[in-house]
């Protein structure tokens, strides 16, 4: 049996403006936004060519808005990717190098932190 991870909930303050951030500036597909209630909304978004994908929203989780650490990315290309998000408008560090990979690293407007990552080579 396969057990797969599929979805991240990341803590936000304002629904919308992680929306707009997370499709607009860091190109992730818009999958589902739905309002339940006036105490849930969930929208769930998928970064291009991923297996899993996030969830926003209001309700969904009790961690606080900035919390979350540790959320990486992968590419193939630091450089194309780096690039890629600062034409969007964000603010990227610059490329670091480690013996486990290239990376450069971001947050959303709530403060959860986010890495890209080029893996080294085989």
């Amino acid at each position: 049996m396969n057990w797969k991870l599929e979805l991240v909930a990341v803590p936000v303050s304002d629904v919308d403006r992680a929306k707009a951030f997370y499709v607009d500036t860091i190109g992730f597909n818009p999958d589902h936004d739905h309002t339940i209630s006036d105490d849930v909304r969930f929208v769930q978004l998928t970064p291009r060519g991923s297996g899993c994908s996030i969830a926003i929203g209001k309700g969904l989780t009790s961690a606080k808005p900035g919390s979350v650490e540790g959320l990486q990315l992968v590419v193939a290309d630091i450089e194309a990717a780096k690039a890629e998000l600062a034409g969007r408008g964000l603010e990227v560090g610059p490329i670091q190098d480690f013996p486990w990979g290239r990376f450069v690293f971001f947050a959303d407007p709530d403060g959860n932190r986010w890495s890209v990552q080029q893996l080294p080579p085989q």
